[in-house]
């Protein structure tokens, strides 16, 4: 290790001279982490294996295809997605619906631990979280994986049922920025592969092509040299690589197969612009590339490698940290920026220093300058010392935490890191490694490194700008001569440095004159102690182990905006603003400046019905949670600029949104629903102007003036007696005026009865959007609450078969049900899905019908284990989650129910005729509501 430490340090320092210019010899290659078992059989394919406790008894498999849509010829586009449905409608081993099946009844659910997705380079299956203490769930599974690799059945009747599905997909999908990025494509890759080759293909094809086509994909392009598995989880490692050698060895070799080529992207001289409307586009969004060369593959391996990501990491934080500064002004140059350096665009062969810049309509050109300038800015002078040391200390502060939960770490993470190692040969050292490169590596290289790549990635050549705004009247977009004449103008400016500003105040001079802990209980319930103050708050700690550097915190108290009139709706709406203005002597820059290298957070939230303060940190970190926990409820900071900038932003983010569709949707279904209510109203552009920055801090401060009675709960790595004293000091600090109060009713009631509301609205793609709700009151309890869980699980498996796969009418059908405690008790079950106009009615009947059905019927026994077992197994995972139980605290002090004691228990217990006579009892209530956007096929 000291061998390759001095290594490191050697080659940091020729780093520092030139990241680009270093060879691959002149570098120590990054190890491969150990506990990663990595091997190749005969045939060409790759497996990866890894032990891995977290969750117990649970195991991740993976499936990666170095095959993608860029594969695919002329009357080929969208197959390589078609095939990736048909994975799950029929294997040899598992035919029809088999494979789905067995999974669900273990507990695996489909679209949520069962999918996959396909891309334009590659195509990747998981099985996740699977429950792998049940016999044979292994084999099974690794047998489903062989299946996928080689032997698809694809039965042309499952082919023919799969089209209407991905046909509904596409419609689903068509918005108006995927029609963007469709016009982006050919005129940014123009005579490559790249111009026609999104995934979701063309309908023509899909709805037209011969089985033996998609065979003939499938056979050429599914083979063992471009496939990698990936089993990650509670297994026996040597057990697991002897079933993969067993199971996959007769997948025949194809020395002979068709080269899997990467693609080259050209590089342009004079810049490529692209400038496009679309009707439903409701705001100004402007790309900005800078190609550079990419990193090849036989390159990632050695530390270089990772010298430049961490290198291209800061240099994009510091960047969106000056842009970030820009938006306080009173009137901001843009609605929103950022940068960051990765693929160009879809690409793999060439990378991209991006920039994207939300325009405001009556400044889109200056938008667009202000982040050129910015990029430019930083290329020829680079940054300071003062930002490199924060950005550096944010990101070592990041690895720490990383590398403190090294033994914490769940399935996902490894194993998204093992598809990317195979699929592009990202390094995977592991967090010990990588912690100790860094650490080294880090100190070592000056800021004058950084911008001299800076320099690298961003030149005066290979520009692309692609800018998409609304069509409608009025609306004058830049023409491409005008972009190209900003780029020259930007690049002929005489610009400045950045001056950084900063200081060296503490967050807070001294602690407050605390209060004391007056009383001490242990409470069985949930195994936690409760801290009573002299101020009245009251702390519910929880210790835990599930992480080694986390503590999450709620503190919540009860009455929120419902306590103020209704006339108020506008400035209730902008009660988000006041984290605008920074804590105490800080502006909001100022705040993230002084928090560098910390991991702790707060934020606070006004409902309807409570405030809260929400926060979280690192257990060394803690003090300064506090103090932020103090400075929110006591020290909030106006800044009439930072406020100025937020109506400014707003009005402009506001001002187009009802040309997205959704949002009329979205109003429709609210509007009949509470009837219009004035509580529910959306905020629009013409509103924001009526925003009182007075009297929304002086609502703020009213909901903080009294922390006697706020209960927080801290939940996590907490070491009690230690925090005892920072408890006393800060939150015992807290103001206390001893009022009692509640939320209040403001009536804002559900619509009662069967109603419908069906309107026109046109869309570029024909389509009709679906909303039925039924409601009616309900007792609130856990086990209303698991019935209601049930019920919406039962009938999405329902809906999934009748209306997707039967009818191959819609992407998916959506369920989902509430229980509602306050301000009086009642259950909401709400069904959303997309389809076709012609579809419309059929689909419908189908969607009432097998509603009743369920209510009179109730679910088939096999459905309902299925759905039991997943809920266990989930519920099992969620015990060892922070977060779960501090919701978990919060809904028993909330609402008086315990989501956690009894819940096995209940979910045992439950029959097919509780689920019946559950929704029996909701749907016979006759509340039925139902929203239709319709936009008619165009003649």
């Amino acid at each position: 290790m000291k061998h390759l430490l001095r290594n490191l340090w050697i080659a940091a320092l020729i780093v520092c001279c030139n990241f680009q210019q270093v060879s691959a010899q002149q570098l120590p290659p990054i190890p491969i982490d150990q506990d990663v078992r990595i091997g190749k059989l005969d045939n060409g394919l790759t497996y990866y294996i890894r032990k891995n406790s977290l969750p117990a008894n649970r195991a991740d498999f993976y499936i990666a295809q170095k095959v993608g849509s860029i594969q695919e010829e002329d009357n080929q586009r969208g197959l390589a997605h078609f095939l990736e449905h048909m994975c799950f409608n029929g294997t040899t081993h598992f035919p029809g619906k088999s494979l789905i099946q067995y999974l669900e009844r273990i507990g695996v659910k489909f679209g949520e631990n069962l999918n996959a997705y396909t891309s334009i380079d590659e195509t990747v299956y998981n099985i996740s979280n699977v429950p792998v203490n049940t016999p044979g769930a292994i084999d099974s599974c690794l047998l489903i994986l062989h299946d996928w690799s080689n032997d698809l059945t694809l039965d042309p009747k499952e082919i023919d049922k799969e089209r209407g599905v991905i046909n509904e997909e596409w419609r689903t999908r068509m918005s108006a920025m995927q029609r963007f990025q469709e016009k982006m494509l050919p005129a940014m890759f123009a005579g490559t592969k790249y111009a026609n080759c999104f995934p979701i293909g063309t309908m023509d094809v899909v709805m037209n092509f011969k089985p033996q086509t998609l065979r003939d994909y499938y056979e050429k392009w599914y083979r063992p040299d471009l496939q990698g598995i990936m089993v990650v989880g509670d297994v026996d490692v040597d057990a697991t690589e002897a079933l993969i050698k067993k199971m996959f060895a007769d997948i025949p070799a194809q020395p002979n197969g068709a080269k899997r080529e990467y693609y080259p992207v050209n590089d342009n001289k004079e810049p490529i612009i692209l400038v496009a409307r679309d009707k439903e586009q409701p705001y100004v969004q402007t790309f900005i590339f800078n190609k550079h060369e990419t990193t090849p593959r036989e390159e990632k391996s050695n530390v270089g490698y990772l010298m430049q990501d961490y290198a291209a990491t800061l240099i994009t934080n510091m960047l969106n940290a000056r842009l970030n500064e820009l938006l306080q002004a009173a009137n901001p140059p843009y609605i929103y920026a950022a940068t960051y350096d990765d693929d160009f665009f879809v690409a793999k062969t060439k990378d991209a220093f991006t920039g994207i810049v939300v325009c405001k309509e009556d400044a889109i050109e200056n938008g667009i300058s202000t982040v050129l300038r910015e990029i430019e800015r930083a290329r020829q002078f680079g940054f300071t010392e003062t930002e490199y040391s924060r950005a550096r200390a944010e990101y070592l502060r990041h690895l720490e935490s990383a590398f403190q939960e090294r033994d914490k770490r769940k399935n996902e993470s490894y194993v998204k890191e093992y598809v990317r190692h195979f699929l592009d040969n990202e390094p995977i050292p592991g967090i010990a490694n990588e912690y100790t490169i860094i650490n080294q590596i880090a100190p070592a290289i000056p800021v004058t490194a950084l911008n001299q790549m800076m320099q690298q990635m961003v030149t005066d050549s290979n520009q692309v700008v692609a800018l998409f705004g609304p069509e409608k009247e009025g609306l004058k977009l830049p023409t491409e001569d005008a972009i190209k004449n900003l780029l020259k103008a930007v690049k002929s400016e005489k610009l400045t440095p950045y001056v950084d500003k900063v200081s060296n105040e503490p967050l807070m001079k001294e602690a407050p004159k605390g209060g004391k802990i007056v009383s001490e209980k242990k409470d069985d319930i949930f195994g936690t102690t409760m801290l009573t103050l002299s101020n009245g708050v009251k702390v519910i700690i929880k210790k835990t182990d599930f992480k080694a550097d986390e503590i999450r915190m709620k503190g919540v108290s009860m009455g929120g905006s419902s306590l103020f009139p209704d006339s108020e709706i506008i400035n209730i709406n902008g009660l988000d603003a006041v984290a605008l203005g920074g804590l105490g002597n800080f502006s909001a820059i100022e705040l993230e400046k002084v928090l560098a290298g910390k991991k702790a957070s707060v934020n606070y939230g006004i409902g309807d019905k409570t405030e809260a303060v929400t926060g979280s940190c690192s257990p060394k970190d803690f003090e300064t949670m506090m103090q932020l926990t103090y400075l929110t409820f006591t020290a909030p900071r106006r800044d009439d600029n930072a406020f100025a900038s937020y109506k400014n932003r707003s009005k402009a983010e506001l001002q187009n949104m009802d040309l997205n569709p959704n949002s009329s949707f979205s109003d429709s279904i609210t509007s009949t629903l509470y009837m219009k209510h004035p509580r529910t109203l959306r905020m629009k552009a013409d509103m924001v102007d009526k925003m009182d920055y007075d009297k929304i801090l002086s609502m703020y401060q009213d909901r903080f003036k009294d922390a006697s009675d706020f209960t927080f709960i801290l939940v996590g790595n907490v070491d009690v007696e230690a925090v005892k004293p920072l408890i006393e000091s800060y939150l015992g600090a807290l103001p206390s005026i001893n009022r009692k109060e509640t939320f209040k009713d403001n009536h804002i009631e559900m619509r009662k009865g069967i109603y419908k509301n069906e309107f026109i609205r046109q869309q570029e793609t024909p389509k009709v959007n679906n909303f039925i709700s039924y409601s009616g009151t309900c007792a609130y309890t856990l086990r209303n609450d698991i019935l209601m869980s049930m019920t919406d699980q039962l009938l999405n498996l329902i809906y999934t078969e009748k209306v997707r796969e039967d009818e191959g009418g819609t992407y998916g059908v959506y369920p989902m049900g509430q229980l509602v405690k306050y301000p009086t008790e009642r259950a909401v079950l709400q069904i959303f899905f997309n389809t076709a106009p012609d579809k419309q009615d059929k689909l419908m009947k189908i969607i009432y019908a097998e509603a009743e059905a369920f209510a009179k019927n109730g679910p088939d026994e096999a459905s309902l284990n299925k759905v039991k077992e997943y809920m266990l197994k989930k519920h099992n995972e969620n015990l060892k989650e922070n977060g779960y139980w501090l919701n978990s605290i919060d809904e028993y002090l909330y609402t008086g129910i315990n989501p956690i004691k009894d819940y096995e228990q209940i979910v045992n217990g439950i029959t097919a005729k509780d689920i019946q006579k559950f929704a029996n009892e909701l749907l016979k209530q006759k509340n039925q509501i139902t929203v239709s956007m319709i936009s008619p096929e165009k003649k």
